[in-house]
């Protein structure tokens, strides 16, 4: 069994390994079909700064080296205000997974980010792009089910998750 990873807040000394995690996760997107989510400028800099900077930036380490960032916050999350065709299971709190980007080569380090999640909030929303396979596996596997599509601020569609 591989060993687990430390998971930690970010530091604002470590954008530029972060946004390497980030831009390997778009190579990893694109290998899989996956070819509009995370284009242009997402995520950049200023998003990742703000996220450390507000305490809802985390990153996984084995051995003392990042293998994989993502974002966990408290909502409401502007993004979930408005869910077309279904609905949110209710709306106690929740809170909120975004930019989950790990390397490739280590398998199961987004299993334990995403358990690492799960252990401090009963209540949690995710999206993703409809041609995110991985990511919509990894949450079936975590007992997420869709609810039903939200638009992201550039008014593209993505599948929002709830568990």
């Amino acid at each position: 069994m591989p060993p687990l990873p430390v998971i930690r807040p970010s530091r604002i000394e470590e954008l530029d390994r972060l946004m390497e995690i980030l831009a390997q996760a778009v190579r990893f997107m694109r290998s899989q079909g996956n070819m509009t989510q995370w284009a242009g400028n997402y995520p950049n800099r200023d998003i990742l700064y703000e996220d450390i900077r507000q305490g809802r930036s985390f990153v996984a380490l084995l051995d003392d080296r990042i293998v994989a960032t993502f974002c966990f916050t408290e909502g409401p999350d502007p993004t979930y205000a408005v869910i077309e065709q279904g609905s949110w299971l209710h709306e106690e709190p929740y809170h909120v997974i975004h930019r989950m980007a790990c390397i490739e080569r280590n398998r199961g380090i987004a299993s334990a980010c995403m358990a690492w999640c799960l252990a401090r909030a009963r209540h949690v929303r995710v999206d993703t792009h409809r041609d995110n396979r991985p990511m919509q596996q990894l949450l079936a596997k975590f007992g997420f089910s869709p609810r039903g599509i939200i638009h992201i601020a550039d008014g593209s569609e993505r599948i929002a998750f709830e568990r």
